[in-house]
């Protein structure tokens, strides 16, 4: 069953003041065509496209013009990889590829192939087609980014995969796909869309590997080979080990829309496996709106972003020798000009495995996303038992998806490793410094990529411990409730708590080993509210209610993997300043049945 009127309404009555006034009127006929439609029972493709038939107005004839609106109107996004890509999509579309509404996708026909999105980025790409062939409205387009739309591909919107967390297993998915099909002996072709950076990583490798040796004939890999992925690749795409493993290899100019759709025709038609490599052109990887003004002087930066310069500070500091590996995140972590630093190439099991052989005494720095580091999980689990002196920061923005939560549920469960949130430079530095102090423990670092002003205090003095942000008085009833986070929690709950006053115990450690004066006025409070922004699951909270038997509720990120930019995000898990202000004012109401708080209020 879909809604689509629930689920697209809101994000795009939010973007009104972002449209043109044809725009809005667009919009606004869009959706009151869903909502006098109501809730229907099918896909929520075939119910959008339906909605596009009975408002069939375009306002734009050429999707990059629509890519273009779409970033303008989210204000983020990978505008660049989307019109690298273009062509190829435009040349899927040619060839009856992607589920359009036509024949092919609603049994009048069938497509030549299945075609699996590995550059799973590029779904805008596939929206802004879908809309001025006409079988879209420009409403969801509104909503990218802010709740409504995935950027991402997804089952849902016409893809016949869903991107979950990294690049690079959408060729694992084709080869899957691809063996299935001839084990049951069928020669359908699949095709596979991927980009020469997400080539990098040891999935497709071993994936075009085991086609090779499976002796798969009905792959056809179809690459945007663009020199870049975040950063500059440091070398061109060999094109040889492709040639090697699919036999047949063509190269096209990738932004000749004609050369790629026939192209790709000419191999759809033909027997056996092959690689199309098309050289295509991109940009700066995030997109910035035409005349944005500079970020004003002194207005905070992303947290994340400041790593390169805190590691330069350590390294002055204490005379260290880093070795710092990353997968392309160089531009997160801002390491350039502060740390040498090397670019493994969106490689994960690589960047890990390059710090295995290292000298003890070097610090060995991998720079990672906090979804990327599941891909190397084997090898996290050799390094944190062999490798010394291992710091991983893991740097993500969402709730529920990265960061800490996944350093729990994931990193925190190999042996010898520590999980920390640091939010000050302070913080970060104790890190490090105990570190250096226990260098048999592999020290995980999330690394909040979001802006915001420091706390006051922080737990630097002592990192494993807490701080008090907000001193419990003194008597037997001061601490009657309490507030305990974790990370980044403490900057948020420090400013809804204001005018509440509840006695606030801040952690930068995951599992923290509180002394003995805090556990008393912890063990004293008839209520304790326990608020993490990352990481629920077998997360803070329920750690501190198992270890040291206290009434804690846990306040926390509920859903899994929502995509949805920061700002939406902090409202989205009631962590925004109303909401949390309410939920911390609540913990001072009298209830029936003190005492036997529940695990999650």
């Amino acid at each position: 069953m879909n809604d689509l009127h629930a689920a697209f309404a809101a994000p795009a009555r939010e973007a009104l003041p972002r449209l043109t006034p044809a725009e809005r009127r667009l919009v606004e006929a869009e959706l009151r065509e869903m909502a006098s439609r109501g809730p229907g029972t099918g896909r929520i493709l075939d119910g959008l496209r339906e909605v596009a038939a009975r408002v069939p107005e375009r306002l734009y004839a050429d999707s990059a013009e629509v890519l273009l609106r779409m970033h303008e109107i989210a204000g983020s996004g990978n505008l660049q990889s989307n019109l690298s890509s273009l062509a190829l999509v435009r040349a899927c579309f040619a060839h009856g590829l992607v589920d359009d509404g036509g024949p092919g996708a609603d049994g009048a026909g069938e497509s030549p192939a299945e075609l699996v999105v590995g550059r799973g980025h590029i779904a805008p790409a596939f929206y802004a087609e879908h809309y001025v062939r006409g079988t879209l409205p420009f409403a969801p387009l509104a909503t990218l980014h802010q709740g409504g739309l995935t950027g991402v591909v997804h089952r849902d919107l016409g893809f016949r995969t869903t991107m979950r967390y990294s690049l690079g297993v959408g060729v694992a998915q084709a080869v899957s796909l691809a063996w299935e099909l001839a084990r049951g002996g069928s020669d359908r072709k699949v095709v596979c869309l991927a980009g020469d950076g997400e080539l990098h990583e040891g999935a497709a490798f071993e994936a075009l590997r085991f086609a090779h040796d499976a002796g798969l004939t009905n792959l056809l890999l179809v690459v945007d080979a663009n020199g870049k992925g975040i950063e500059p690749l440091a070398k061109p795409l060999n094109t040889g080990y492709l040639a090697a493993y699919l036999g047949t290899l063509a190269e096209v100019d990738g932004c000749d829309d004609g050369a790629v759709e026939t192209a790709l025709g000419e191999l759809l038609a033909r027997p056996g496996p092959a690689a199309l490599v098309c050289r295509t052109r991109k940009g700066d990887h995030s997109f910035k709106p035409a005349g944005a003004a500079p970020p004003a002087p002194g207005r905070p930066v992303s947290f994340a972003s400041t790593a390169g310069r805190m590691l330069g500070a350590h390294r002055e500091r204490t005379g260290s020798e880093l070795a710092v590996f990353t997968p392309d995140m160089a531009a997160r972590f801002g390491l350039g000009g502060h740390v040498p630093y090397t670019n493994t190439g969106l490689a994960e099991t690589l960047t890990v495995g390059m710090t295995l052989s290292l000298p003890d005494h070097v610090t060995k720095v991998v720079a990672t996303d906090a979804m990327y580091y599941m891909d190397s999980l084997s090898m996290l689990t050799e390094a944190t038992t062999s490798v010394r002196n291992l710091l991983v920061l893991a740097g993500r923005s969402w709730g529920a998806w990265g960061g800490a939560h996944n350093a729990t549920n994931l990193l925190g469960l190999l042996l010898h490793t520590r999980v920390y949130e640091p939010v000050t430079a302070a913080e970060f530095q104790a890190c490090l410094d105990r570190l250096a102090r226990d260098p048999a423990t592999a020290h995980v670092v999330s690394m909040i990529d979001a802006a915001f002003e420091p706390p006051a205090r922080d737990c630097s003095a002592d990192i494993d411990g807490g701080v008090w942000l907000t001193p419990p008085g003194d008597g037997p009833e001061a601490a009657d409730a309490t507030v305990v986070t974790f990370g980044y929690a403490g900057v948020l709950v420090e400013a809804a708590n204001r005018d509440v006053g509840l006695p606030h115990l801040h952690c930068a450690a995951l599992t923290p080993r509180l002394d003995p004066a805090t556990l008393d006025v912890l063990t004293r409070s008839r209520r304790i509210l326990s608020v993490e922004y990352n990481g629920a699951g077998s997360g803070f909270g329920e750690r501190l209610r198992a270890r040291h038997l206290l009434p804690v509720e846990v306040h926390a990120v509920r859903r899994d993997i929502a995509t949805r930019v920061h700002r939406n995000q902090l409202p989205l898990h009631g962590m925004s300043p109303g909401p949390l202000r309410e939920r911390l004012a609540r913990l001072l109401e009298n209830r029936e049945g003190s005492g036997h708080a529940p695990a999650y209020a």
